[in-house]
């Protein structure tokens, strides 16, 4: 599989960020690590093995994005919530505004891809901006900051959280038309440490049903636990659903 690997100046984070594209052609896929995780992570715990069918058949491109975790959803000790907060919005408006226009072609739309932490990154970019991505797989995410914030809630905080922002959006949204016309798959198994994420999960179901969203809320058995090796079967699953069988 082709591989490339890049580091540029992004003007929004004030540093250099770095990402890799894996594959020649097709689908462009934004893949997110897990809670601060890096660039390759999600190519070095196995997950683009899983896809590779159809990365060698051109029919899907992979961008390894990296994340700031450590310094946003995570948080460092003597950091307010208010500066983890700009600091997630502004690689928010780094991936979407810096990284990924230079994959899309005119009228392309991206899918974005994650488990954990990834997978709150990867709902995060198709509720927010399903006018650059039609398609999301969701693995053991999480859909509501507070997790992560706790009681403080400001917009920025408001804005990463679809648990909060989707059931206020008031019926004649245009983001409403095309989520619909999207693909929207979350899941998580019924096993160890997923306890949150089953919740969160039920609670996203439940929004997206009462606003006439189709979506694909899938729940795997009490013996699928928040871990790798069902990552890894779930991912190439779900493709499978999307991009056709290999």
């Amino acid at each position: 599989m082709l591989e490339t690997y890049h580091k540029q100046y992004s003007p929004r984070m004030g540093r250099d960020m770095e990402h890799a594209v894996i594959g020649h052609g097709g689908k462009v896929c934004l893949a997110f690590a897990p809670q601060d995780g890096h660039t390759y992570d999600f190519k070095n715990f196995g997950m683009v093995d899983t896809v590779a069918p159809w990365i060698e058949a051109g029919r899907l491109q992979i961008v390894l994005v990296d994340s700031v975790d450590e310094e946003s959803w995570s948080g460092k000790v003597g950091t307010s919530p208010r500066e983890r907060a700009e600091m997630q919005e502004r690689w928010f408006q780094y991936v979407t505004q810096e990284l990924l226009p230079q994959y899309l072609t005119y009228g392309q739309k991206a899918m974005a891809i994650g488990c954990s932490m990834g997978g709150v990154h990867a709902a995060n970019c198709f509720f927010r901006r399903p006018d650059m991505f039609d398609s999301m797989i969701s693995l053991s995410g999480l859909f509501d900051a507070s997790h992560f914030f706790g009681d403080y809630m400001d917009d920025l905080v408001y804005a990463n959280s679809p648990i909060h922002f989707l059931p206020n959006m008031p019926a004649d949204h245009p983001w409403l038309d095309l989520y619909r016309q999207g693909n929207i798959i979350f899941c998580c198994g019924q096993g160890a440490w997923e306890d949150m994420m089953i919740r969160d999960s039920k609670t996203l179901d439940a929004i997206l049903c009462n606003k006439d969203v189709p979506h694909w809320a899938d729940f795997w058995g009490y013996d699928v636990n928040h871990d790798w090796p069902w990552w890894r079967k779930q991912l190439p699953y779900f493709m499978g659903h999307l991009l056709g069988e290999m």
